[in-house]
């Protein structure tokens, strides 16, 4: 059987009621997606600091540009479909929308199709559930898809990881800030590193992350932002983006050792140069370390008082 896919864009004050108005109308499915996401403008998500969507009355939050992803039935006259959940949601006249047909397939098996063993380095493997670890004796960081950012596909996340094999000794204490599906903090603790804590605002991330430090058998503690990080680290890696960071520059130079390493990533290359300015107003020393896709890796040393 053949789907249909529609997409347009809203803002964020009428895209949850246009989503509840899809749902009504006889949309299988509807997803709501930041409409610049993978661009400079991408917005950090919902809380965090640095966010620049809108915030309603009654405290919701979302994209300022959103997009908005159904899956309905084929053969609809579209047309007076979205014209009628728009004028629901209160937005005035038909909407542009993009329509996409979908063939009917195996999600399972194709979800898991995609995601295959990943490949970081000479000796450092991400392997999904569903896979054997393709060398034996490799490091493997054992990692299904899911919720929270962080699977080792994005670039930002590759140069963390590579950043890591090469700085952590047995023995540092790391602090994972923002840290997603854990995947930092626990290939931290595979390289040696023995105390570990990763943190994030979101609390879906953080128990997504600590499944996955079951998974790898791994002794990493994982809490929302909001309990008190206590003491200093060894090493301090932050993948978020350049917005939050530029808020969060305090509190984690705060939390990196006199002599201390600290990285940071989600950065544009064209964004280094103020990231690297504001965090040497904060002690530390950062340069450019490593760079795919038009993304970098900043990373240095704290001064020592």
């Amino acid at each position: 059987m053949t789907w249909s896919s529609i997409t347009l864009e809203t803002d964020c004050v009428h895209a949850e009621a246009l989503s509840d108005a899809l749902l009504e109308a006889g949309a299988l499915s509807v997803s709501i997606e930041d409409a610049h996401a993978g661009t400079e403008k991408e917005t950090p998500r919902f809380d965090e600091p640095g966010f620049f969507g809108v915030r309603d009355e009654e405290g919701i939050t979302g994209w300022a540009c959103s997009r908005v992803v159904a899956l309905f039935e084929p053969e609809k006259d579209f047309v007076s479909l979205i014209a009628r959940c728009a004028a629901q949601a209160g937005i005035g006249g038909t909407p542009v929308f993009i329509e996409e047909k979908i063939e009917e397939q195996d999600w399972v098996r194709l979800t898991q199709s995609q995601f295959g063993p990943i490949r970081i380095s000479e000796r450092l493997w991400i392997v999904p559930s569903w896979h054997e670890a393709p060398v034996p004796d490799a490091i493997v960081l054992h990692l299904d898809p899911g919720l929270a950012f962080g699977t080792g596909s994005h670039p930002t996340t590759r140069l963390c990881l590579e950043w890591l094999e090469r700085r952590v000794h047995a023995g540092d204490s790391v602090l994972d800030y923002g840290c997603g599906s854990g995947i930092l903090a626990i290939a931290a603790a595979k390289f040696g590193a023995s105390l570990l804590l990763g943190v994030d605002i979101d609390p879906r991330a953080v128990d997504t992350a600590r499944r996955n430090a079951a998974r790898n058998e791994v002794a990493v503690r994982f809490d929302e932002s909001s309990v008190k990080i206590d003491g200093q680290f060894d090493i301090v890696i932050a993948n978020i983006l350049s917005s939050p960071l530029k808020a969060l520059a305090p509190a984690i130079c705060a939390h990196v050792r006199p002599d201390g390493r600290l990285a940071l990533s989600g950065i544009l290359e064209e964004q280094a140069d103020e990231l690297i300015s504001l965090y040497a107003q904060n002690g530390a020393s950062l340069a450019v370390t490593g760079a795919s896709e038009g993304w970098v890796c900043l990373s240095g040393i704290k001064a020592a008082p």
